[in-house]
């Protein structure tokens, strides 16, 4: 018979497990150098965010960024997005 789990369980003596409490500081900081994220950006806001550059307003771009939220890469292509990953050797995490 399958035993029924909780997704997050508590510490055996009854503590609630520590990363249910962390800040988003903490949190961020775990990934440190190891993780980053990807997420679909358009050329209208990323030329809010990088004011000396210009990109297409229509244009949907790839933004790479680390696990405290900076900004690592921008690009047009999936694939260089796997290849900067790749050279950097970071490990990918989703959004959820």
């Amino acid at each position: 018979m399958i035993e029924k789990r909780t997704a997050y369980p508590d510490l055996q003596d009854g503590t609630p497990n520590p990363l249910k409490t962390l800040t988003a500081e903490q949190f961020a900081a775990l990934g440190g150098n190891a993780v980053a994220f990807v997420r679909p950006i358009t050329g209208t806001d990323l030329s809010d965010m990088i004011t000396d550059a210009d990109f297409e307003d229509e244009s949907i771009y790839q933004l790479v960024m680390s696990a405290d939220g900076t900004p690592l890469l921008v690009t047009d292509t999936d694939e260089a997005v796997d290849d900067w990953l790749t050279e950097h050797k970071l490990g990918l995490v989703s959004l959820h």
